[in-house]
């Protein structure tokens, strides 16, 4: 159970964050949970919403990576929102059923380099909040320098998202114990 009210209509916004709200669907199909929480804050949550556009429409990441790294992120920090809203689009961005399925349920199968890389720097950087010198290399060598700011920024985010569903209870799916 929520321990605010997730603002779902607009009806009772005032102007400003109604302009947001739409602003949110527009970008995203719909006002995803995350922003049913930050819409209470609307001046951090239009700023927030502004660097995810650009985290997940604009990025130089490869789709598959991205989203490895999205649902990586979502697993380290326990929010299954961002697991169930995310490995659809997963899967139709490319990313390997084998590395799905190593975060789905521990399957140690044969993960690509890249995606090891990729697993390892998101984990390092949820569990100890800096990054390995070792795993900074190998990222480095399979996404770039760009590729790692952009990937540490990704990160960054879906941390924030996770930490403010979390405080308010909505991390789980409905149902969910």
């Amino acid at each position: 159970m929520a321990r605010i009210e997730l603002i779902d209509r607009k009806d009772r916004l005032a102007p400003g964050q109604a302009r947001l709200f739409d602003w949110i669907v527009e970008s995203r199909g719909e006002l995803v949970r995350p922003f049913q929480v930050l819409l209470h804050a609307p001046e951090q949550a239009e700023h927030i919403a502004r660097l995810g556009h650009v985290v997940r429409f604009e990025s130089a990441l490869d789709g598959s990576d991205r989203e490895l790294a999205i649902l990586a992120t979502g697993r380290a920090h326990g929010c299954d929102y961002v697991w169930d809203t995310h490995v659809d689009l997963a899967r139709r961005e490319g990313t390997s059923p084998e590395a799905i399925a190593h975060l789905d349920d521990g399957d140690a199968g044969d993960l690509a380099p890249r995606e090891a890389a990729i697993l390892d720097m998101v984990g390092e950087l949820c569990a100890v909040s800096s990054l390995s010198a070792s795993t900074f290399a190998r990222v480095e060598s399979h996404l770039g320098t760009e590729g790692v700011v952009e990937l540490s920024i990704l990160v960054g985010y879906y941390t924030l998202l996770g930490y403010a569903m979390a405080s308010f209870d909505v991390c789980r799916t409905p149902g969910e114990g």
